[in-house]
């Protein structure tokens, strides 16, 4: 007998798709923002080499590991529309979903075999690793639609990203007490690996194990799509058509198409902070050790994955009060007034004062982003297709804005000037958002 899924808008469905941000963020925490980049600078430390060979020649460690990011968000945008259009017109976005979150949750279970000796299968489980958690999530995005009405979009994006939020810091928690006090597990030191390195190793386990494992609620309740009509052949082909079709009809939604253009804009710049943050503190905060520089930042990022959480919630409050257009524009004037800022921190605490506010609009402007989309879409099943579009622009905004900042901090000596290059993004992501205000009040 067929299992009677949950119907649209029910308290069950919109749940179990919120569910998957707790199962999914993990990897943004630990692997992205946290442990891992711990752990791959410790490598080059244990080993006394800055270098290392790849593909014939030599090349540091920060190009390397900026490098294989570039090329995986590339690899990103451009599978994400073909594969959308596929699923939509197979009418099967679960398959897809879980194909890429089983292969993002694998690979970071490779990471724990990551070493310079065997660098080409490492930075394969990196890059993978971002792939399957971004075109998974991607596909995720696209149910949001199919799962809840407009009325219910915002409040359930912001709870998705809250639980996404709170799901990761836990995990990070338990991994940081491995980490720091390894011995207390059973973690020690052996001839391959110190007993922090070896705990690092074992975070990435975690990562992999609570991604699938908790992805699985979400899996049972979503359905499985709807399903095309006609001829099914020729289904790559098919999907490009349909990609097209796509193009075609947001040239006639002009309120969606510059929409789409701003936020193009202030997300090369959301993205990127995201990505350097904790580079930005290593460099140019005056931390008194490198105790207190280790100690500090992980406390600063918890701090905005904490604080995340309530911006989330307050945003999607102050979008049901002043709509969604106009609050996305009082968040990116923040985000201008905290790049100003940043150009001045030099302590501490001036650090941790920053990451409290990053943290409030930076969840607040991710979970408002993706629901203000889902609301200006027209009337389709084709989900997916369009989400796409969302998404690719994300992503290729990712490769240039942190392409922009890198030249930024390369050509004038310093993270501060590219800072304040990001600012001038948002103040014209602002700009561009008045211009959709003015197509329709929202």
């Amino acid at each position: 007998m067929a299992r009677t899924l949950p119907k649209k808008g029910s308290n069950k469905l919109l749940n179990a798709w919120a569910f998957y941000d707790w199962a999914n963020s993990v990897y943004s925490l630990v692997i992205s923002s946290a442990i891992f980049p711990i752990f791959y600078g410790a490598l080059f430390r244990v080993a006394e080499i800055e270098k290392v060979v790849v593909f014939g020649g030599e090349i540091a460690r920060a190009p390397l590991i900026s490098y294989v990011t570039s090329a995986a968000f590339l690899f990103i945008a451009i599978i994400t529309p073909i594969l959308s259009g596929i699923s939509d017109y197979l009418g099967n976005k679960r398959l897809f979903m879980k194909l890429f979150c089983y292969l993002g949750a694998f690979s970071c279970i490779g990471l724990y075999w990551f070493s310079l000796d065997n660098i080409y299968f490492s930075l394969i489980c990196y890059f993978f690793g971002l792939v399957g958690f971004w075109v998974s999530f991607a596909f995720n995005n696209s149910y949001l639609p199919d799962v809840a009405f407009p009325g219910q979009q915002d409040r359930i994006s912001a709870k998705g990203f809250s639980l996404g939020y709170a799901g990761s810091v836990i995990l990070l928690l338990f991994n940081l007490a491995m980490v720091m006090k390894p011995n207390l597990f059973g973690i020690e030191t052996d001839v391959n690996d110190v007993a922090e390195i070896k705990a690092m190793r074992y975070s990435f386990l975690s990562v992999g194990i609570w991604w699938i494992g908790f992805a699985q609620y979400t899996f049972y309740f979503l359905p499985k799509g709807f399903k095309r009509e006609g001829d099914r052949k020729h289904i790559i082909l098919n999907g490009f058509r349909k990609l097209k079709g796509v193009w075609h009809e947001l040239g006639a939604q002009k309120k969606l198409k510059r929409y789409l253009g701003a936020f193009f804009v202030y997300s090369m710049a959301v993205q990127t902070v995201m990505l350097i943050a904790t580079y930005f503190g290593e460099e140019e905060i005056q931390w008194h050790s490198d105790s207190e520089r280790t100690t500090g930042l992980i406390i600063s990022i918890l701090l905005i994955q904490l604080v995340a959480i309530l911006g989330a919630t307050l945003t999607a409050r102050a979008s049901k009060a002043f709509g969604n257009i106009r609050t996305l524009i009082v968040v990116n004037i923040l985000w201008v007034l905290i790049c100003i800022y940043a150009y001045f921190l030099i302590t501490p605490l001036d650090f941790y004062i920053a990451a409290g506010f990053v943290g409030v609009v930076m969840g607040g402007i991710q979970a408002l982003s993706r629901s203000t989309y889902s609301k200006f879409i027209p009337e389709t099943i084709d989900t997916a297709s369009f989400f796409s579009f969302y998404d690719v622009a994300e992503k290729i905004g990712i490769v240039i804005g942190t392409f922009l900042y890198g030249f930024a901090a390369q050509y004038s000596g310093s993270m501060r000037y590219a800072i304040i290059l990001l600012g001038l993004f948002f103040l014209v992501g602002a700009f561009l958002l008045t211009r959709v205000n003015k197509v329709t009040e929202n």
